[in-house]
């Protein structure tokens, strides 16, 4: 009892005693502890992406290759990000079809929301791009209306339209009607660029400004606004009937001094 009591006296006695009490503590939560958020999260990733890329086998490998490097028939997606792929599956735009035009037009899309998410994950884990944005990031909550018609007539309206009405491009081509549009799929448009588009990264428009523009948008293409002008024309102005009264009212008066002046020509030379 002496030796005993004579051990447990030892300096480093309490050390050991909480060194041995610490493993046995860390060892009975590692054995019975559930499995970590991180852990379960990171699980439930490689099944989206798994699932994506059985997707993207079927639907899209034929023209992107097999593993996302491009090809002949499409480009390579390597780097294209999710946003893209939701942006593009979404609108119905990918798949393309067979015979396709000048551009590749919005159509019904045959994907689930979920099927698309499992897409755009797969795509995403292929190389960094843009990802998908948030309601936050695109709702109208806190935008300023005003500025964002100062920044789309002063980047987007050259091919879009004052508001958003979509215009003729080169070679067949067109820039959208807006009107409609999902306000998510505006703001992915412009992190991405799609087909004839630039792209707009934060570093051009920043996240609030791409927020100000989608907004003005909505408030152009709303329901209740009206025009006082009568027809907008796609938003020339309001008086844009005396604009179409002014070029074919003067179209018809050239047209008639060209027919009298001919007439009086001809009668001259009989």
């Amino acid at each position: 009892m002496k030796k005993l009591s004579a051990r447990r006296r030892h300096p480093l006695a309490a050390v050991v005693v909480l060194l041995l009490a610490l493993a046995c503590t860390g060892g009975l939560y590692a054995a019975f502890a559930p499995a970590g958020k991180a852990q379960a999260d990171e699980t439930s990733q490689s099944l989206t992406i798994e699932e994506g890329k059985k997707l993207y086998s079927v639907g899209c490998a034929s023209c992107h290759g097999t593993g996302g490097q491009g090809s002949s028939d499409g480009p390579s997606l390597v780097g294209v990000g999710a946003a893209a792929v939701d942006f593009q599956v979404g609108t119905g735009r990918m798949p393309a079809a067979t015979s396709q035009g000048p551009q590749v037009v919005k159509k019904k899309n045959i994907y689930t929301q979920a099927q698309i998410d499992q897409l755009a994950a797969y795509i995403a884990s292929l190389g960094a791009g843009p990802e998908v944005p948030t309601s936050e990031q695109y709702g109208p909550d806190g935008a300023d209306i005003a500025k964002g018609g100062e920044l789309f007539r002063t980047n987007c309206a050259q091919c879009h339209n004052f508001v958003g009405s979509g215009g003729a491009l080169t070679k067949g081509k067109f820039a959208p009607d807006l009107q409609g549009v999902d306000p998510k799929h505006i703001y992915e448009a412009m992190q991405t660029g799609p087909q004839n588009m630039p792209s707009f990264p934060d570093t051009t428009l920043t996240e609030k400004n791409k927020k100000d523009i989608i907004a003005y948008l909505n408030a152009v293409n709303s329901s209740n606004t009206e025009n006082p002008g009568g027809l907008d024309l796609g938003g020339i102005g309001p008086v844009s009937e005396g604009l179409f009264a002014w070029i074919f009212g003067l179209g018809a008066l050239i047209a008639v001094a060209v027919w009298v002046a001919a007439r009086t020509a001809k009668a001259k030379k009989s």
